[in-house]
């Protein structure tokens, strides 16, 4: 979305950092100096806002505000009927409240200092374009947009505005995954060629038809402003609050939902670049005898994804990565020990396979074990426990994000995130490359004679990742992004 307001300069973040503000010859005096542990100077805290916090987004504005550590000047939703929205109106009762995010953003702009963006995966983009547009730190939630082109935008846009961004695949900053990077850099595994992921997504109805409009829509809901970019279609309450996941509108279904959380493990352990293949199969809904049922709008109930990724300058071997949802898990690697359970009971996990070794792990890189060809088994640390504040909730995941708003754009704790753009916008690309893939897989041509159809899109697709083009099959670039509805664009 366009922004009128250009990134004001100096922003009211670096006249804190400044430590003085000349014009009014008032001075910030520094905490230290105004004593008392525990102490926080108002010169040290962030003005932040949240968009969306009905759902996730709770969690990641209260963690980023950190029990006061930091100012919540404003909260938008389109939904106040929501209890976690009434909930955050009555423990942030002083924080200015709107529906539209343009709205909010134009008229408390100059106060805000950093937003989280928690809304359905459609309106990702606009919303933390038009952020960044005003030189505003942004947090978002994973998926960190809808599709290929909009990460690629976002990804640039950080650079472009010199913003502190960081998405909310909070996984990503478990200490346990440094023990992952550790093992993978002694040696431990060897050469990494196949990766094993998969999860019980989906959770909420997939492969279903779609759904109709179901009357009035709720008086505390603005429907309009829900669907954003979206293409226009009637409320109902089988796409809001929960379950737009598993419709192409709004939602990247399974690997949206959990593809950032346990791909991010081997993209860090391994330094993946853009994968150059994929192909993939779906799993089909049987409500009449030898027909399948055809659903294009809306993800399947299961599939399975296969990525092929070039060595990269850590890893000398090419990697087979294999994506499984529906609950559908992969055979028992060789190197699990007989009697050894798979993470999570088989819920969602990742097998590392190398040719020294083998990770085995949970969805956001938790308790790993390394089990390796000459027989050892070896445990990561468990996770410290919090002790004196000193460890946060969800890894500290928000918070530290918060405290490199704080430093600015380029400072050491901005380049410590773990999931900034630089480095969530390429893994997003990668796994909405699954989703691509099974767009692909269902589009059908009716054959001449008129019985049945043809699947041109049921083959290995390959990827030009620099250029964002499939190579081999050109009716598949029409997922690489999508089509707005009139009155919503996507520019820098």
């Amino acid at each position: 979305m366009q922004s009128s307001e250009k990134p004001s300069q100096p922003s009211r973040r670096k006249f804190i950092q400044a430590g003085a503000l000349a014009a009014s010859g008032f001075f910030i005096v520094p905490r230290h100096v105004l004593g008392g542990r525990g102490f926080i100077a108002p010169s040290d805290k962030l003005n932040l806002a949240a968009v969306g916090f009905g759902g996730k987004g709770s969690s990641d504005i209260n963690n980023s505000f950190n029990n006061g550590a930091n100012n919540v000047v404003a909260l938008c939703d389109v939904d106040w009927g929501l209890a976690r929205v009434k909930e955050n109106f009555t423990k942030h009762a002083n924080a200015k409240r709107y529906k539209d995010f343009r709205e909010m953003l134009d008229k408390e702009g100059k106060t805000i200092d950093a937003v989280t963006v928690s809304t359905a995966d459609h309106t990702h983009a606009v919303v933390a374009m038009a952020a960044m547009q005003r030189g505003k730190h942004v947090y978002v939630q994973k998926p960190l947009t809808h599709n290929i082109y909009e990460a690629r935008m976002l990804t640039e846009a950080a650079r472009k505005y010199k913003v502190v961004t960081q998405m909310g695949n909070q996984g990503s900053s478990n200490p346990q995954q440094k023990t992952m990077v550790e093992w993978f850099d002694k040696g431990l595994l060897g050469k990494v060629s196949e990766i094993q992921i998969w999860t019980n997504r989906p959770v909420w109805p997939q492969g279903i038809p779609v759904p109709q409009p179901a009357g009035e829509t709720p008086v505390d809901l603005d429907w309009d402003l829900w669907l954003g970019p979206a293409q226009k279609v009637g409320y109902t309450p089988a796409y809001h609050p929960f379950k737009w996941r598993g419709w192409w509108n709004f939602g990247a279904g399974a690997l949206g939902d959990i593809g950032c959380h346990i791909m991010d493990i081997p993209f860090r352990v391994l330094g993946l670049g853009y994968p150059t293949e994929v192909e993939t199969s779906v799993g089909a809904v049987f409500l009449k005898d030898w027909t399948p049922e055809y659903n294009p709008e809306g993800c399947p109930p299961s599939s399975r994804v296969e990525l092929k990724f070039p060595a990269s300058a850590k890893n000398k071997s090419d990697v087979k990565l294999v994506w499984s949802d529906g609950g559908i898990r992969p055979f028992k690697p060789d190197l699990l020990p007989t009697g050894e359970a798979y993470p999570e009971n088989g819920e969602n996990g990742m097998f590392m396979i190398g040719d020294k070794g083998m990770i085995a792990c949970g969805m956001y890189g938790d308790d790993p074990i390394l089990y390796t060809k000459d027989g050892q088994k070896i445990v990561a640390p468990a996770k410290p426990k919090p002790e004196n504040g000193k460890f946060w909730p969800e890894n500290g995941h928000q918070i530290l994000w918060t405290e490199a708003c704080k430093a600015g754009f380029n400072s050491k704790e901005h380049k410590a995130l773990t999931s900034s753009f630089d480095f969530s916008g390429p893994l997003t690309e990668s796994v909405l490359m699954g989703n691509l893939a099974i767009r692909s897989y269902m589009l059908r041509t009716p054959k001449a004679d008129g019985k049945g159809f043809t699947y041109p899109g049921r083959k290995r697709l390959t990827w030009d990742g620099k250029n964002m083009k499939i190579t081999n099959f050109d009716d598949a670039n029409q997922f690489v992004s999508r089509q707005y509805r009139d009155g919503w664009k996507l520019s820098m």
